[in-house]
């Protein structure tokens, strides 16, 4: 959206809570750096109960730094939910040549070389059981298969925004002012007049006495699912108590498995196989959707396979790991409300995001489905994260998957996929972001990133945002 408001001659200035890095800052891999530096709350973002683990991004050029190249179109059948349920015409016609636009920008295409050991399994899970699966398309050029994204690309090859659109918009003019947090919008006379801001400390992640202040002709709003939901309230924009409503955020689980051979699940491609095999699983039940996931050292430990002793020994088996995760389909279902984001009474932000009985039940099918790929790629042993390890060597122990208890503190549950909290559609009385991406009640307001969508998705999400700010720029910049 910046590159192409600067490149039709406007003045923009982008406020980037995260710091601004390069590939030397990246180059040798170090998760002790890349976490405090390149997530939000030093990559120790949860939900107010600690049940869920937000992994999400912040530095300039945002998640797409960390994050693992994955990218779809808006599948057809979303497309068609929003125009029923929430009044919006987006299409696959219309966001066609968006998403064409960004492709090329990009670099998006299916990954061309053997997927690593880590996501093999999954193919060869998936082929061994007759299930869906496919190549998945990744943005990048020049790529050295090291594995390391979620660290920070060390050879540039991942088109993030800061080595794309971001560059493109300040050699247009554009201004990138990293680590300036936007605190508040301050409205008078149904207008944004100024955005205030803070300079952070990079090395801290706190506020310093520093004051940004921005009076804009036309203001947008691109912090996210968790942060921009909490700038609105901040500023006193409930839109009507529907901000921070709907969050959504395809809740994540995970089954580990051990192979004689070795794995190496930190090297290669992170992601380059998917099953959509049970995405769509009717109107009652959740769907999911599964995709396998790098696992360096720390984020492995951290994920929760066990403490002490016994994670001690799980980590000297790393080289023979392999993780298949499965990613649920939340806002799809009756009664689907997602999570919500709001606000503690310091200002910081907090999500909240129940799990209810029906995504519990999914997560225990999901958990079964991930165990078989792993017992179909021949894996000698299935290990859940239950606090008390769920141990499978066989299709015979799948019902011990049936007697285990799935939510919240039962075992880990992640996202790295935030959706929705201002989310666009018809109805004001349910959506505070109108279908042309503005900000019902404030002239010159716009929002444009993944808060606006009113569901998840069913794939990941990253292409869905480029391709939407990319539509949403000749709107935008009619509002100047």
């Amino acid at each position: 959206l910046a590159a192409r408001l600067a490149a039709a001659g406007l003045d923009v200035v982008v406020l980037e809570e995260g710091g601004y890095y390069r590939r030397q800052d990246f180059a040798k891999p170090d998760e002790r750096w890349s976490y405090p530096q390149l997530y939000q709350e030093r990559g120790g973002r949860t939900t107010n109960d600690l049940g869920i683990t937000i992994l999400q991004g912040r530095a300039v050029g945002g998640t797409t730094v960390v994050n693992w190249t994955t990218c779809f179109r808006t599948p057809d059948r979303i497309l068609a939910h929003w125009r029923d349920a929430h009044g919006l015409s987006l299409d696959p016609e219309t966001l066609r040549p968006h998403f064409e636009a960004v492709e090329a920008r990009l670099g998006i295409h299916p990954w061309p070389v053997p997927p690593n050991a880590n996501n093999d399994v999954l193919r060869r899970g998936c082929e061994a059981l007759g299930w869906e699966h496919d190549v998945l398309r990744r943005n990048v050029r020049g790529c050295a298969n090291s594995g390391f994204c979620g660290l920070g690309c060390p050879v540039d090859a991942k088109q993030a925004m800061h080595l794309t659109y971001l560059a493109d918009a300040v050699a247009d003019g554009a201004t990138v002012y990293a680590d300036v947090r936007a605190d508040r919008l301050e409205v008078a006379g149904g207008r944004v007049t100024a955005v205030h801001g803070v300079v952070m400390r990079r090395d801290a992640d706190r506020p310093t006495s520093t004051r940004v202040t921005i009076r804009p002709k036309v203001t947008v709003s691109s912090a996210g699912a968790i942060n921009g939901p909490a700038l609105f309230l901040r500023s006193g924009l409930d839109g009507g108590g529907r901000v921070g409503r709907r969050t959504f955020i395809h809740p994540v689980i995970a089954v580990l498995a051990e192979y004689a051979q070795r794995i190496d699940p930190y090297f290669g491609a992170p992601q380059s196989v998917s099953s959509h095999e049970h995405v769509d699983r009717g109107t009652e039940q959740y769907g999911f959707f599964l995709e396998a996931a790098p696992m360096q050292p720390m984020l492995a430990a951290s994920a929760g396979w066990g403490f002490g002793a016994e994670l001690d020994a799980l980590m000297h088996r790393l080289p023979h790991l392999a993780v298949v995760i499965a990613l649920h389909v939340d806002g799809l279902l009756a009664g689907d409300e997602g999570g919500t984001v709001g606000l503690k009474p310091d200002g910081r932000v907090e999500v909240a995001y129940p799990v209810s009985p029906r995504l519990e039940a999914a997560m225990r099918d999901s958990h079964v489905a991930a165990a078989r790929v792993h017992l179909a790629a021949g894996a000698e042993v299935v290990r859940t994260t239950h606090p008390s390890s769920v141990t499978l060597a066989s299709e015979a122990d799948l019902p011990k998957l049936d007697a285990a208890r799935y939510g919240t503190h039962r075992h880990g549950i992640f996202t790295a996929h935030q959706m929705g909290g201002l989310c666009m559609g018809a109805d004001p009385a349910r959506h505070p972001v109108d279908t042309d991406l503005r900000f019902r009640g404030v002239d010159g307001l716009f929002v444009v990133d993944g808060s606006v969508l009113p569901t998840a998705l069913g794939v990941n999400p990253s292409e869905t945002i480029y391709g939407l700010a990319h539509h949403a720029a000749d709107t935008v910049r009619s509002a100047v």
